[in-house]
């Protein structure tokens, strides 16, 4: 990857900066479907894709698909932000835009296998090829007690060497109608339980007072020590203490 100055026809060194003030007012208005806002926060924030995708120069990926992934995780970002709980949205952003940029550079990759593992795994298969010819049901079990391995190498090996499947591999068709593997997957992170703690912590929150509310987020969502927020709250640092354990507890009491 070349360090180019004109990436996906996006001149970068003309990007634009915006003050933390200017992000706050646009973002606000892009909530309230402002497109026009919303396209001026893209282009504003597009400075920190650049910064992120100047950490990928050596993986030898295309600059422009990175920083278009990295935009695409700008979106994803600007879309699921939420000004009520305060935080910065690079704060919020940079996760996002780095998890869809190694996404990315993962899915791009085609998987390789070592070479020891392809060859145990055509052993493997002649093996159970010479079981089943004496019509008998090639288990793993049985695969590993013939070559005297453990039966988990047998599956590791076997499932080494299996063509990945596509989520959208069609697993049920009749009267057209047409079943697909994604179908089949529950995301354990939408269930009900979770969105109704989601609900009881936010609820939960808004019982705060506004220095406890602002001490949990220097703390926990930016990652700064008690005595960095004293500094900066102007308390000290047994005081920061005791505000986070007593907002912690009416969180905890709030939710259980």
């Amino acid at each position: 990857m070349l360090q180019k100055v004109y990436i996906c026809g996006v001149d970068t060194a003309g990007l634009p900066k915006l003050s933390h003030k200017e992000n706050e007012a646009l973002m606000q208005r892009l909530k309230q479907g402002d497109r026009a806002a919303r396209d001026m926060f893209i282009v504003g924030n597009m400075r920190l894709v650049l910064s992120l995708v100047k950490r990928f120069w050596a993986k030898n990926a295309n600059a422009d698909d990175v920083f278009q992934a990295g935009c695409v995780g700008l979106i994803k970002a600007i879309d699921g932000f939420d000004c009520s709980f305060h935080v910065k949205f690079s704060t919020y952003a940079v996760p996002m835009i780095l998890g869809e940029i190694k996404r990315y550079l993962r899915d791009g990759n085609s998987l390789r296998v070592s070479r020891s593992i392809r060859d145990a795994a055509y052993r493997i298969l002649k093996v159970r090829e010479k079981i089943e010819e004496r019509d008998e049901e090639a288990t793993i079990d049985k695969i590993a007690e013939v070559m005297q391995i453990r039966a988990k190498e047998v599956a590791y090996a076997l499932d080494a060497i299996s063509d990945p499947v596509s989520l959208y591999e069609p697993v049920y068709n009749k009267a057209g109608d047409t079943l697909q593997l994604v179908d089949q997957l529950y995301d354990e992170s939408q269930s009900d339980e979770i969105w109704t703690e989601h609900v009881a912590l936010r609820e939960a929150i808004a019982r705060l007072t506004d220095r406890e509310k602002k001490i949990l987020t220097l703390r926990y969502y930016e990652g700064k020590t008690q005595t960095e927020i004293s500094a900066e709250v102007g308390i000290s640092q047994a005081q920061v203490s005791r505000l986070e354990k007593n907002a912690l507890n009416i969180l905890r009491k709030e939710i259980s």
